[in-house]
């Protein structure tokens, strides 16, 4: 017996189903490339007049946030200098402490009364766009005057109706609507990184 016959009766029609949902959903950004551009224009200007990025979501959408303000705390492609960025679900003890204080819709939106000045960005992730601590802190975001960019699942939803920008993905499930997110992300990426200007030079001494 081959090490392989066990699994011979296994089927892969799972497993091709959740791929095939992911490169349709990826496809589909496709169209949304010059949105991205734009977006990724905001953040370099936002960020090059000393302004902040904050991100947040839920879950998932919550290690997409992590990982958009880790490429820009680190770098994406190419040296540069570290960006202007914090994740708002990266501190547990501050969520954890607004939750019990006020509820698990404020962990977000406290946060950004808090930090959060006229001219900075807001990234927000919510697959459903439904997400209550996500919609008030976009909605929260928008009072103060900062620029509320959403990465959402099909629009409309509410989270859309209240960002200053929506990239919505129509794909049928939560799983591909995450993948095509990370797509994005690094799509957005690479146009900040491209933006910024190179680091100086260390001078030898």
């Amino acid at each position: 017996m081959s090490a392989a016959e066990p699994f011979a009766e296994l089927t892969t029609e799972p497993a091709a189903l959740v791929v095939e949902h992911a490169q349709r959903a990826i496809a589909r950004l496709g169209v949304q490339t010059a949105r991205l551009g734009c977006w990724g224009q905001l953040i370099h200007r936002a960020l090059a007049d000393g302004g902040l990025l904050m991100a947040a979501g839920n879950g998932g959408s919550a290690t997409h946030a992590d990982h958009l303000v880790g490429e820009l705390l680190g770098r994406f492609r190419r040296e540069r200098d570290p960006l202007r960025a914090v994740s708002l679900v990266a501190d547990h003890g501050t969520l954890s402490a607004v939750a019990n204080d006020y509820g698990f819709a404020e962990v977000f939106a406290r946060q950004v009364r808090g930090l959060g000045r006229r001219g900075d960005v807001l990234v927000l992730f919510s697959t459903s766009g439904r997400s209550p601590n996500v919609v008030r802190a976009a909605t929260d975001g928008r009072r103060l005057g900062v620029r509320v960019l959403a990465f959402t699942g099909p629009a409309p939803n509410p989270l859309a109706a209240v960002a200053s920008d929506t990239l919505a993905v129509d794909a049928p499930d939560t799983a591909s609507v995450q993948d095509a997110h990370h797509v994005a992300v690094h799509a957005l990426c690479a146009v900040v990184d491209a933006l910024a200007p190179e680091p100086p030079q260390e001078v030898a001494p």
